[in-house]
C-alpha cells in the first residue's frame, strides 16, 4: 500500500506520575528531514526518537513535538543554600546586637530571605522516561501512518484513473499512426501530378519516398515503451514499500517518450493527443510529489 507524505499523529502515555505527549506532523519532501522539539531535561533521548521515527518513515519533512508533565512525588527537591543562610543569620545577629533588638530570630525568618531555599528538579532517569516516551511516540506514529495510508490509497486511485486516460489517448495515437503514411503517399502522388502534369508516375520512386517518410515518422517504439511504462507504474502502485522515487523516474521516462512522439509524428491530430498526454502526465507528476 502506497503512503502519502502528508499526515498527523498524536499519542500520549502516563506512568508513575509522568505524562508524555508526542505529536508528529509530516509534509512532502525530497528526502527525510526530521526536526525534534522536546524538553531540555530529556534532550538526551533525541537520537532514540529519530531512530524510532526512521524505522517507520523513510521520506518527508517530519516535525516532532514532545512535552513532559511530571507530577511524581520525587520530581522536585528543596535545597538549602547553607553559606547564604549563614550570611543572612550573621547579618541578623549583628543587627540585633548593634541596635539592641528583641531576639526573634527563627528558622522561618531565615527561610524567607531570597534564595535561601531553592526548588530543584531531580535529574530524570532517562531509561524510565524513554519507556514512557517510546509508547507515546509509537501511538503517534501509528495514527500518522494510518492517515498517510488513507491518503495514499486516495492518491493511488486518482493515479490509476489518470493512467486509464493516458492509455485511451495512446490507443487513439496507435489507430492514427498508420494513416499518416497513407495520407502522405496520397499527397505526394497528387503533388507530383500537379507539378509534372502527368497521369503516370514512377511508383518505385514514390514507394522509396514513402518508406523514408514512414521510417522517419515511425513512433512504434515510443508507443510500445510508453505502454510498458504505464504497466510498470500500475505494478509499482501495488507495492508495499516506498515507491515515490521510482514513480518519479517513470514519469520522467514517460515524458521523454511523449515528447519524442510529438516531434516525430508530424501530424496535427497526434500533436493534439500529445498535448493531452503531457497535460495529464503533469497532473500525475504533481500527485507523485506527495507519495513516500
Amino acid at each position: 500500500m502506497i503512503k502519502s507524505m502528508t499526515g498527523f499523529g498524536r499519542g500520549e502515555f502516563q506512568d508513575e506520575g509522568k505524562l508524555i505527549l508526542a505529536e508528529i506532523k509530516t509534509v512532502n519532501h525530497r528526502y527525510s528531514d526530521i526536526f525534534v522539539k522536546m524538553p531540555r531535561q530529556i534532550a538526551c533521548l533525541e537520537d532514540k526518537v529519530r531512530s524510532e521515527i526512521s524505522k517507520v518513515i523513510s521520506r518527508g519533512k517530519i516535525d516532532v513535538f514532545i512535552s513532559l508533565e511530571d507530577h511524581s512525588d520525587d520530581s522536585k527537591t528543596v535545597v538549602i543554600d547553607e553559606p547564604l543562610a549563614k550570611a543572612y543569620l550573621d547579618a541578623v545577629v549583628l543587627l540585633k546586637d548593634k541596635y539592641e533588638l528583641n531576639d526573634d530570630i527563627s528558622a522561618s525568618l531565615i527561610a524567607k530571605f531570597p534564595d535561601v531555599l531553592k526548588i530543584e528538579k531531580v535529574e530524570q532517569d532517562s531509561e524510565a522516561i524513554w519507556n514512557i516516551l517510546k509508547v507515546s511516540l509509537n501511538n503517534a506514529l501509528n495514527e500518522l501512518v494510518k492517515m498517510r495510508q488513507i491518503e495514499g490509497e486516495s492518491l493511488k486511485n486518482d493515479l490509476l484513473e489518470k493512467l486509464i486516460f493516458i492509455e485511451n489517448v495512446l490507443n487513439d495515437i496507435k489507430l492514427r499512426a498508420p494513416e499518416i503514411t497513407k495520407e502522405y503517399k496520397q499527397k505526394l502522388e497528387s503533388r507530383i501530378k500537379e507539378l509534372t502534369e502527368q497521369q503516370t508516375i514512377d511508383e518505385n520512386r514514390i514507394a522509396t519516398e514513402v518508406a523514408i517518410f514512414a521510417d522517419r515518422c515511425s513512433i512504434d517504439e515510443e508507443v510500445q515503451r510508453l505502454a510498458s511504462h504505464i504497466k510498470q507504474m500500475r505494478e509499482t502502485l501495488d507495492l508495499s514499500v516506498p515507491v515515490g522515487r521510482k514513480l518519479d523516474f517513470l514519469v520522467q521516462e514517460m515524458n521523454r517518450e511523449i515528447n519524442t512522439i510529438g516531434s516525430k509524428a508530424n501530424d496535427l491530430a497526434i500533436t493534439k493527443n500529445v498535448i493531452d498526454l503531457k497535460s495529464e502526465l503533469e497532473k500525475i507528476r504533481e500527485q507523485i510529489q506527495n507519495i513516500e
